[in-house]
């Protein structure tokens, strides 16, 4: 079964400079700003990153999940980690198994998505998804729904975790995505199709959450290997 780390969120306090900052530092193009994110009190900004996305969601009123995520990691920071199945109907069926709730779920003719309870799946918003044709991605906006466009190149290939027990979390996102973990010295490792997830002892205070994104610039365009901070979150870029 091809899994693919399609989309990585942040969330964000204020939506515009994390925003802006991601586009300047990046070069990334227009966002698409997804209506349907209001059913969980948020707005947002997805952008392209090859045919991956980098999405900034902020809560716009009280008493919503991504509010209490910010204030439980004090700011703003990781949120979500996209995954794309070929086989998600099998990837469902195996979930009352491994005693993961589902927290919702869409399924619409070209898209299908289902969001699992963080208490299951530590360390992010984990969530299990499809797409018809494969190369297509509603939530990227109107002109990926159902189509394929013409699109640079580059993309996410990398995501980091961390966690006071990264072997054991890094185990259970291997169970979820049914791919093989490799256990490492401090931390594992989880090798999905183009991209690495990367489960760390952590790095600050924060507690649990995703503290790093590696991607690789559309177009591969100029300024060399860098890293920098862009909402809570350290970006790899190269």
């Amino acid at each position: 079964m091809r899994v693919r780390l399609r989309q990585v969120a942040l969330v964000a306090q204020r939506l515009e400079p994390v925003e802006s900052a991601l586009r300047r530092e990046l070069g990334l193009g227009e966002p698409f700003r997804d209506p349907g994110v209001a059913e969980f009190g948020l707005e947002n900004a997805v952008m392209a990153v090859g045919d991956t996305f980098l999405e900034v969601v902020s809560p716009v009123r009280p008493g919503t999940a991504a509010g209490r995520y910010l204030e439980r990691r004090g700011g703003d920071g990781g949120y979500m980690a996209i995954f794309q199945l070929d086989d998600l109907a099998g990837a469902r069926r195996r979930l009352p198994d491994l005693g993961v709730r589902v927290v919702w779920q869409v399924d619409l003719p070209d898209i299908a998505g289902t969001h699992l309870h963080p208490k299951d799946v530590p360390g992010a918003l984990v969530s299990l998804d499809w797409a018809d044709p494969a190369g297509s991605w509603r939530w990227g906006g109107p002109e990926w729904t159902a189509q394929v466009p013409a699109h640079a190149a580059g993309g996410i290939v990398g995501l980091t975790v961390q966690s006071p027990d990264p072997a054991r979390l890094g185990a259970r996102w291997a169970q979820v995505l049914d791919r093989a973990c490799e256990q490492r010295e401090g931390g594992a490792v989880v090798a999905v199709d183009g991209a690495e997830l990367t489960f760390v002892p952590p790095r600050d205070d924060r507690g649990e959450g995703i503290c790093s994104v590696t991607l690789v610039r559309p177009d591969g365009a100029g300024g060399g290997r860098r890293s920098l901070d862009v909402g809570g979150v350290r970006l790899q870029v190269g």
